[in-house]
């Protein structure tokens, strides 16, 4: 058991420090020895778990994803209208773009060209937020004349963003910006009698963890 502890924290160390290492520098500048540096293990340690620097960065992938399922996941479960659905998620992400590396390092790797890779990050939220926007058309929550495909569309754009601009300046992932973007937004996309139901700053104050 202690064995297989110690295994974990290496693992969760090397991940974060992976993280930390492709936000600042990219993945193909990135090197293992400064990511096994970072991580206060050996070289032999890392390749232990990960064979090379493509699984390291899919492990980093893998954790965002997983904190961003669990934030949209906790949105729908708290509220039963779908706009609040998305404003809620959008603010718990920024806030974990703002204070989680591993988000961050996943978004960073999602957005370098120069991996060649497909990331899985972007399309998550994407799929996400259009979901949403099917569901709030089908009850009717939608302003007239705004189709699901309209909002979705101001949506991501908007959040990505937020999202690419916080990577080299975290005062775009401020709070009072995302709730400045819903109060600017919701009155176009909520139809008059729903509007004031939504909250543009969220339902509740931003979590530790989910």
């Amino acid at each position: 058991m202690v064995k297989q502890e110690r295994a974990a924290r290496t693992r969760r160390a090397l991940i974060q420090a992976a993280a930390e290492v492709f936000a600042q520098e990219g993945f193909v500048p990135a090197s293992l020895s400064a990511i096994s540096e970072r991580a206060g293990v050996s070289n032999g340690a890392l390749h232990f778990h990960f064979a090379n620097k493509r699984m390291l960065a899919e492990a980093v992938e893998a954790e965002a994803a997983e904190t961003l399922r669990r934030i949209t996941e906790a949105a729908r479960a708290r509220q039963t209208n779908s706009l609040q659905w998305v404003v809620d998620a959008t603010h718990e992400l920024m806030d974990f773009l703002a204070r989680d590396v591993v988000v961050r390092g996943g978004f960073e790797l999602a957005a370098d060209a120069a991996r060649r890779a497909e990331s899985p990050l972007r399309g998550q939220w994407q799929g996400w937020v259009e979901d949403a926007l099917r569901t709030a058309e089908r009850r009717g929550t939608l302003a007239e004349g705004v189709s699901w495909t309209d909002g979705a569309c101001v949506i991501i754009a908007a959040t990505t963003g937020f999202e690419v601009l916080g990577g080299t300046d975290a005062a775009w992932l401020a709070r009072r910006n995302v709730t400045r973007l819903w109060e600017l937004l919701l009155p176009r996309l909520a139809d008059g009698q729903g509007l004031a139901a939504l909250a543009s700053a969220g339902s509740r104050p931003p979590t530790a963890a989910l």
